[in-house]
């Protein structure tokens, strides 16, 4: 079993040994919440927690009502790759703009 939490602008996954295992991190733009980073440590790849971790983060950010924006590849591949689960788009220049100047 693993545990999901939010903790500021991630949503963390912690393994089954009671260590987090990784997160997705975003930052909240109005109604729309821009994903721009995920990643999982490297002693827990290949156990599907990535995957898990993202549709567990969508699923939040859908039950608050805003719309998803995929800056993160693996976000964006887990969309693709699920199609018609969420409603989301693919960033602008002026999302990569802004993302950048949240984060510097």
């Amino acid at each position: 079993m693993t545990d999901l939490n939010r903790v500021g602008g991630s949503f963390t996954i912690t393994a089954d040994d009671g260590h987090v295992a990784g997160r997705t991190d975003f930052r909240d733009r109005g109604d729309e919440r821009v994903f721009f980073h995920t990643e999982i440590d490297d002693a827990y790849g290949g156990q599907g927690l990535a995957g898990t971790l993202v549709r567990a983060a969508l699923s939040e950010t859908a039950a608050e009502e805003k719309s998803i924006v995929a800056v993160c590849p693996f976000v964006r591949g887990w969309l693709e790759k699920h199609p018609g689960e969420f409603s989301w788009r693919r960033p602008t220049p002026e999302d990569i703009d802004w993302i950048k100047d949240q984060l510097s």
